[in-house]
């Protein structure tokens, strides 16, 4: 729900405050500079002390063992699933640059959208430090800085729009899943807050499908994508959330395992907590919050498959798309040069 090139050439987004200098004083500027990072660090910290105090009884050899426990099936479907996850990942930017109008080689879409990913996911939030990266990265393909927002734009509401969808389909049919974070049936809380969220994804649908004029915030127009667009983000989306998920399942032990649907739940209400609480890789958010969803299994073989999800996810990753940024910088250094 971004802009959209159309045929009067239009600027995608527009606005209307122009571009003058910012209104804000230095010191606003200074303390919205600091405030997220310092509640990602507290969001850390406290999320560190909790995850002590229930992991105080388990120690590393126990850890080790969950770890080695896990089948070799289990780490081959875990590896599978991070590179399903990571290319549909891809599949957010080449949307985007559709939806926008722009021709970008596959490869390099592929590869910048994989570091863009591979670093915000541990540095933490993921749209501003993302946003960062693709500008450097599209500016070298004569992307404008407004394209590049706007495709940051069209891949946060990809996530947010793919979360919805399925965080609604899960509260339809397992609505007992803020049960194990609550201890309290909320049932048909549950299953009106998952009617609620299909029906905004059904209203962002007909958005697009009925043309309605774009939406106006804060000076900014936004535009609904064409139908064949808002298809793409609600295939390619879910997926990625689906193959992040199985990263964690397959390595989850069997015993008193609740099943993928259930899993997938779990998975979506503590990536949403980690993700607002802007700690750095959720660390210790993500963790607290899975192992209070599922506190009926054994919280060592839980703690070993969410070091799996680290690995696959959020290491392995970060190691490669360091490696690309280097080798990009590098490549972009010599041409300087030459």
């Amino acid at each position: 729900m971004s802009g959209r090139i159309r045929r009067d050439r239009s600027p995608p987004i527009t606005n209307r405050k122009g571009s003058g200098p910012a209104t804000h004083g230095s010191q606003a500027m200074n303390w919205r500079r600091y405030f997220w990072p310092v509640v990602g660090i507290a969001a850390v910290i406290f999320s560190l002390l909790l995850l002590w105090h229930e992991l105080r009884g388990i120690s590393l050899d126990d850890v080790w063992d969950g770890i080695t426990a896990i089948p070799a099936r289990g780490w081959i479907l875990a590896a599978v699933s991070s590179v399903i996850a990571y290319a549909s990942l891809a599949g957010y930017d080449h949307i985007a640059l559709l939806h926008i109008g722009k021709r970008v080689s596959w490869l390099f879409v592929t590869l910048c959208s994989f570091t863009t990913y591979a670093l915000s996911h541990n540095i933490g939030g993921s749209v501003f430090s993302g946003a960062v990266i693709r500008y450097r990265a599209y500016g070298t393909r004569d992307l404008t800085g407004q394209d590049v927002g706007v495709l940051v734009a069209v891949c946060w509401i990809t996530f947010v729009l793919s979360t919805i969808l399925a965080s609604g389909l899960v509260l339809v049919f397992e609505p007992q899943i803020l049960d194990r974070f609550s201890g309290i049936a909320h049932h048909g809380l549950s299953e009106a807050a998952g009617i609620a969220m299909l029906i905004l994804v059904a209203a962002y649908i007909f958005g697009s499908w009925l043309h309605l004029r774009p939406l106006k915030i804060a000076g900014f127009q936004l535009h609904y994508p064409a139908l064949p667009i808002v298809a793409r983000q609600l295939l390619i989306g879910p997926i990625e959330l689906l193959a992040a998920t199985a990263i964690i399942f397959f390595a989850l032990p069997e015993a008193h395992n609740p099943g993928y649907f259930v899993v997938l739940g779990v998975f979506l209400v503590s990536f949403s907590i980690a993700q607002i609480s802007h700690a750095p890789g959720g660390l210790g958010v993500f963790e607290v919050v899975f192992l209070a969803g599922l506190s009926d299994m054994d919280p060592v073989g839980v703690l070993a498959a969410l070091l799996v999800f680290r690995l696959f996810y959020l290491i392995i990753p970060l190691i490669l798309g360091l490696g690309v940024v280097l080798f990009f910088e590098r490549s972009q250094f010599s041409r300087t040069e030459s």
